[in-house]
Order: structure tokens, then sequence, then C-alpha cells
């Protein structure tokens, strides 16, 4: 019995011995992550691709394992100033990945010391660049004088070349997340704003006047356009009735009696059309037709 308990008790130590070996001698890269290998203290080996493998137990060979997804660090408020001697308090959020683990880790080793050399770098750029712009840059209505995206461009780009030529860090965006002013400053910003908004107004305001006085120069011409071809057409118009007249007014005055009747008739029907009750005087032109007269015959005599 104590021979077979001695047994158990040497196979759990050898199983043991064997998980602590494994241990010392094995690692793994997990997906997103880079290994870099020391042999006494000296890199040795970079390994990119997730997987299990083998190295000498320490303190031959040292494993260091660094994350090269995107990284996102935002920096602490800090005051810039601007070309017009405004101060600006500012928070930049930097996205950055590991792009050369050996020099990172020449160079950097760890995380926490990577950030901290990131923040100064970018402080530097970040004053050097905003310290070039007027405030109205950085804060404006006006699109053309709104230079912002240019700013965070051209620190991300300067940042970044000198990032991967000594750490092995790529800067892949530098932006503004907060931006705040002094008491000074913001009531600068705010009337600069309202001004602007005012010459916004007024240049809208000029436009819709020059638009409108066009529409009605438009309309103007148009109104005596129509006219003009209105006039013409009555014109015309009048003279053909002119003309269609002149041939009634032959034939009346080759018959004088005929043209007096036919007036008489025109008078009556409009005296009488409206059926009212009137009191006429027979010796009355038009309505001395009420009263028969003789006929005359052609050689004078009464019929």
């Amino acid at each position: 019995m104590k021979e077979k308990l001695n047994f158990y008790t040497f196979l759990l130590g050898f199983l043991l011995f064997i998980i602590l070996f494994l241990y010392l001698i094995a690692f793994q890269v997990p997906l997103g992550k880079t290994a870099v290998v020391t042999t006494f203290g000296k890199p040795v080996r970079v390994i990119e691709q997730p997987g299990l493998y083998w190295k000498a137990p320490w303190p031959i060979q040292e494993v260091y394992i660094f994350d090269t997804r995107i990284q996102v660090l935002e920096t602490k408020m800090e005051e810039t100033y601007t070309a017009d001697g405004k101060n600006v308090i500012l928070t930049a959020s930097i996205f950055w990945q590991i792009k050369e683990p050996l020099k990172f880790f020449t160079s950097v080793g760890d995380k926490e010391s990577a950030e901290k050399k990131l923040i100064s770098l970018v402080r530097n750029y970040k004053n050097g660049i905003i310290g070039i712009y007027k405030l109205a840059n950085l804060i404006n209505v006006n699109e053309d004088l709104l230079k912002l995206n240019e700013i965070q461009e051209k620190i991300k780009e300067l940042s970044t070349e000198e990032s991967e030529k000594i750490y092995g860090i790529k800067i892949l965006e530098v932006v503004f997340t907060k931006m705040q002013f002094p008491a000074d400053v913001t009531q600068d910003v705010f009337e600069r704003m309202r001004k602007e908004r005012e010459r916004i107004a007024q240049k809208f305001l000029a436009e819709g006047e020059g638009m409108a006085s066009n529409i009605k120069a438009q309309a103007d011409a148009e109104k005596e356009k129509v006219l003009a071809e209105a006039r013409a057409r009555a014109m015309k118009i009048r003279g053909e009735g002119d003309a269609a007249a002149s041939k009634y007014y032959d034939i009346f005055t080759k018959n004088e009696e005929l043209a007096i009747f036919l007036r008489k008739l025109q008078a009556l029907e409009k005296t009488l059309k409206n059926n009212s009750t009137v009191i006429l005087d027979s010796r009355t032109p038009p309505y001395d037709l009420f009263i028969e007269k003789p006929l005359k015959k052609k050689n004078g005599k009464k019929k």
C-alpha cells in the first residue's frame, strides 16, 4: 500500500515537472499580437503570426508580447496659442499602431513608455502648427476660413513620420475631441460668429433682392411684349373691322333712308329689351316708326 502511494506521488510530481517544463519552453502568440524573443536580453526573433512556439527556458530566452491592433490614446487638456495670440485649451485623441515590433522593443519597450513618448511628440507638433494659424481657422461658421482638418492632418503627418522612424509606431489619426476657450476669447469668438452670420445674412439678402429685381425686370419685359402684341392685334382687328364697315357705309350713302331706319330700329331694341313700361312720344325719333306712313311710289304719288 505504501509502495503504491509512493508511485502515485512520483507520477504526480513527474506530471507537474513536465507541465512546468513545457511552461518554460512553450509560449503562445494570440491573434492581433506579435512577440519578440530575446536571448540573454538581446532580441533574436520576431513572431508576427499567431500560434504555439518554443523557446529556451528562462533566463536563457524571454518572450515579450505586444498588441499590434489599433489603439487609442487621449491626451490631457493642454493650453496652446494661436498666431493672433489667443489661447486655446485642447484635448486630442491619438490613434496609433505598432508597425515594427523589433524597433518598438528596442526604442520603447512597453505600451506605457510608448504613450508617454507619443503624447510628448504630438504636443510639440500641435503647439508648433497651431501657432501659425489664427483662432478663426479653428472655429468659424465660414467653411473657407475653417482649417481644423488641415491642422489635424499636418500634426498627424509630421508626428507619424518621426514616430515610425524612431519608435516603429504609426500614428493613424490625430483628432481634437475637446476645445475650450477662456472667457475673453469666448466673447471674441461669439462676437466674430455673430458678425459673420450678419455678413452671410446680408449677402443672402442682397442676392435675394438682385434675384427679385431680375424677376421683376423679366416680368415687366414680358408684360410689355404681351401688351405690344395685343395692341398690334387690336389695330389689325380694328383695321379689318373698319375695312368691313366701309362696305356697309357705301351702301348707306347710296340709301340714306335705309340707314336712318336701321339706326332707329337699333335704338328701339336697346330701349325695349328690358320689358319695361315706356311712355312714348310718337313725334320723337325713333318712336315715330310706330306711326303708319303711306308708302311713296317711284313717281312721287301716294299709294
